[in-house]
C-alpha cells in the first residue's frame, strides 16, 4: 500500500513519462519490445506538380472581399412592376382569381367561391439585378427582367432609388439596357474580354437572389461557348457555363473575373427544382456589349442572315464526306431565293470558315453571321465532294417571322412499300397530292424504321430527299443507292417542314 504522501509525487512522475513519450519523435513508429521490426515502406513514384498547379497551391483559395468592395457599388437591384393581362369574360376572371378551380372541378369536388375581387389589373412585381456601364446612368440587365414593365425602380448600394426607363430590349440574346437620371457621377463597372475566359478560372457573381440585395457568390467557369438546349438555345449566345450559385433575382447581374472586369451577364440556370443545382449560364460580355451598343444608339439590334439551317457534323458524317475530322456546320436546308441560295450553297455542304475564321462547332456559325452588317459580303469556305470551295455571300438583315409553319406528317396509306434491309427502312413513293400537301421535293417517304436506321433517328413519316447527295426519283432508285453505298449512307431528311442530315452505318 502506497504511503499517502507518495501519491501526488508518483502521479506527477507517471504524467511526465507519458508526456515525454508522446512528444518523442520515435514514439509513433517504435515497435513494442520483443515484436519483430516492421518492414520498410516501399517508395512509390511521384508526379511532379506543374508550375500552374504549384502556383495555385501557393495562392490557396482567393479572398473576394476586396473585389466585392471594389465592384459592388456598381451593381444595382432592379424592381419591376407590370400589369397582369385582363380576361375578356367573368368566368375567366373568376378562374384566374381561384387557381385551384380547375383542379376541384376535374374531380367533382365542391368548392367555396372566392371572394369577389375588383376586375382591374393586378400589379405583378419582379426582382432582378443589373450593373451600371456609364457614369450618366446606362445600366445593363436581362430582357426577361424588364419586359412588359410598367414601372422600373433601381436601387443602389448607398440606398438611393431611381425610376428607370427602358432604352431597348433584345429577346434573342436576353439583353436589355435601361437608364436612370442621377445627379453627379455614378460608380461604373469595367468591361472585360469574355473571349479570354478558360474553364477552371475563378469568377464572382453579385446580384439579388430572392431579393437579398448585393449578394456575392463565387465559383469557376465550367465551360465556354455552351448552348443551353434546355432553354431552346437559338445559337446567338455562346453561354458561359459556371458553377456559381445563381438563383431567381440574380438575373441581369454581372459575372466578374478576379481582375474585377465584367465577363458576363448572369441569365439562366439549369434546374429541375427552380433553384440552384450547380449549373448556371451567363451571356458573354462581348455579345452583350455589342447588343447594348446598338440598343443605345438605335433602340434595336440589326443582325445578318444567309438563309440556311444547320446542324452539327458528326463523326460518321465527316468520315462519309471525306472530312479529316468532325468540324464546321452542316447545311441541312437552304432557303429558296435567300443569300445562300443565290451564292450557290447547297444542302449537305459543310461550312468550314467565315471570313477566314474557322468553325469548329455548328453553334459558332449563327453568331458569326449575325454580327456581320447586312449588305456586307462574307467569304465562306465550304466542303463539297471531298474538296474545299470558296463562296461569296451577301448578308441580308434578319427579320423576325410573324407566322409559324403548320405541322404536317407524311406517310399515308397510298402505294406499296418496299423493305430495304441493309439500312433498316421500309419506304414507299409519295403521291403528287402528298408532295403538294407536305411542300416537299422528295419522292420517297419512310413507312417504318428499324435497326440502324431507327437508332440513327429516322422515323415513320420522314421524307428522304437525298442519299449520298443523290436524289432518288423512285423506290427502285433508293434501293439501288443503298446497295451501291459504302460503309455508310448520309441521308437528307425532311420532317414536317424542317430538314436534317443523318448518317447511318450500313449493315
Amino acid at each position: 500500500m502506497l504511503h499517502q504522501d507518495m501519491g501526488p509525487r508518483l502521479l506527477g512522475a507517471i504524467a511526465f513519462i507519458v508526456l515525454f513519450a508522446a512528444c518523442s519523435p520515435q514514439s509513433s513508429t517504435a515497435a513494442p519490445a520483443g515484436d519483430p521490426p516492421k518492414p520498410a515502406m516501399v517508395p512509390t513514384a511521384t508526379v511532379a506538380p506543374t508550375p500552374a498547379a504549384t502556383a495555385a497551391a501557393n495562392r490557396g483559395l482567393p479572398d473576394f472581399s476586396d473585389l466585392v468592395a471594389q465592384v459592388g457599388p456598381a451593381v444595382v437591384n432592379v424592381t419591376v412592376v407590370e400589369r397582369a393581362a385582363s380576361n375578356a369574360n367573368n368566368d375567366e376572371d373568376e378562374d384566374s382569381e381561384d387557381p385551384f378551380g380547375d383542379f376541384f372541378r376535374h374531380f367533382g369536388i365542391p368548392r367555396v367561391a372566392p371572394q369577389p375581387q375588383p376586375h382591374n389589373f393586378a400589379p405583378v412585381r419582379g426582382i432582378g439585378s443589373g450593373f451600371i456601364v456609364s457614369a450618366d446612368g446606362y445600366i445593363m440587365t436581362n430582357a426577361h427582367v424588364v419586359n412588359n414593365a410598367s414601372k422600373i425602380t433601381v436601387k443602389l448600394t448607398d440606398r438611393r432609388e431611381f425610376d428607370a426607363k427602358v432604352i431597348g430590349v433584345d429577346e434573342r440574346t436576353d439583353v436589355a439596357v435601361i437608364k436612370i437620371n442621377a445627379k453627379g457621377s455614378l460608380p461604373v463597372v469595367r468591361i472585360g474580354d469574355s473571349n479570354k475566359l478558360r474553364p477552371g478560372q475563378w469568377v464572382l457573381a453579385i446580384g439579388s437572389p430572392f431579393g437579398f440585395e448585393n449578394s456575392a457568390t463565387a465559383g469557376i467557369v465550367s465551360a465556354t461557348a455552351r448552348t443551353n438546349y434546355s432553354d431552346g438555345g437559338n445559337g446567338y449566345v455562346p453561354f458561359i457555363q459556371t458553377d456559381v450559385a445563381v438563383n431567381p433575382g440574380n438575373s441581369g447581374g454581372p459575372l466578374f473575373n478576379l481582375d474585377g472586369d465584367v465577363v458576363g451577364i448572369n441569365s439562366q440556370i439549369y434546374s429541375r427544382s427552380g433553384g440552384y443545382e450547380g449549373i448556371s449560364f451567363a451571356i458573354p460580355i462581348d455579345v452583350a456589349n455589342n447588343v447594348a451598343g446598338q440598343l443605345i444608339k438605335t433602340g434595336h439590334v440589326s443582325r445578318g442572315r444567309i438563309g440556311v439551317t444547320i446542324q452539327e457534323v458528326t463523326a460518321a458524317t465527316a468520315e462519309n464526306f471525306g472530312l479529316d475530322r468532325p468540324r464546321g456546320a452542316a447545311v441541312a436546308s437552304v432557303e429558296s431565293g435567300g443569300p445562300a441560295d443565290k451564292a450557290g450553297i447547297e444542302p449537305l455542304d459543310i461550312i468550314l470558315s467565315v471570313d477566314g475564321t474557322a468553325i469548329d462547332t455548328s453553334e459558332q456559325l449563327p453568331l458569326m453571321i449575325a454580327q456581320i452588317k447586312p449588305g456586307q459580303v462574307a467569304q465562306l469556305e465550304i466542303w463539297r465532294d471531298k474538296q474545299t470551295k470558296r463562296v461569296s455571300v451577301t448578308v441580308e438583315e434578319f427579320k423576325e417571322k410573324t407566322a409559324t409553319a403548320s405541322n404536317r406528317r407524311g406517310g399515308g396509306a397510298e402505294g406499296e412499300s418496299a423493305v430495304v434491309n441493309r439500312i433498316g427502312l421500309s419506304v414507299r413513293a409519295l403521291s403528287a397530292q402528298e408532295k403538294s400537301q407536305l411542300k416537299t421535293r422528295g419522292n420517297i417517304v419512310v413507312v417504318d424504321a428499324k435497326g440502324v436506321a431507327a437508332e440513327a433517328g429516322i422515323r415513320s413519316g420522314d421524307v428522304i430527299l437525298s442519299i449520298n447527295r443523290q436524289s432518288p426519283g423512285s423506290v427502285e432508285d433508293f434501293q439501288s443507292a443503298v446497295k451501291n453505298a459504302g460503309r455508310s449512307a448520309t441521308l437528307l431528311v425532311q420532317r414536317e417542314e424542317q430538314q436534317s442530315i443523318i448518317t447511318i452505318t450500313l449493315q
